[in-house]
């Protein structure tokens, strides 16, 4: 019966510590990959958390200008803008002082925000 040669041997420490280096590799690369996939994870809730502000405002400002006995609420629009902290009227109202009450409506329940007055009255 031969005897198995040793050379084969030899080559396995070389062998496991390639498998080592490449295993560490992967390792630190996973390591990095997570923590940037983390790192994008938090500015795109910081991102939603922005929106979901801007859009509460919307609705408390809309909500106030329905409730309002002086305002037709349902021919305005509300936009907001969470990052330039405006709230932004835009539409049509049938007098100047419902223009004017809108406003102070708007600015009493956006509290933080600017408000922009772009209501029209229209021409008699």
């Amino acid at each position: 019966m031969p005897i198995p040669s040793i050379r084969p041997l030899r080559a396995l420490p070389v062998l496991l510590l390639a498998t080592m280096l490449a295993c560490r590799n992967t390792a630190d690369g996973v390591q990095k990959d997570a923590a940037k996939t983390t790192e994008k994870m938090a500015e795109a809730g910081a991102e939603a958390g922005d929106a979901i502000s801007g859009g509460a405002k919307t609705v408390d400002v809309k909500t106030a200008l329905l409730a309002d006995s002086l305002v037709t609420g349902a021919d305005i629009n509300v936009d907001t803008d969470h990052e330039s902290r405006t709230v932004t009227l835009s539409g049509e109202v049938a007098s100047a002082a419902m223009r004017a009450r809108a406003e102070q409506v708007a600015k009493d329940n956006a509290t933080g925000y600017s408000v922009v007055n772009n209501l029209t009255v229209p021409a008699r």
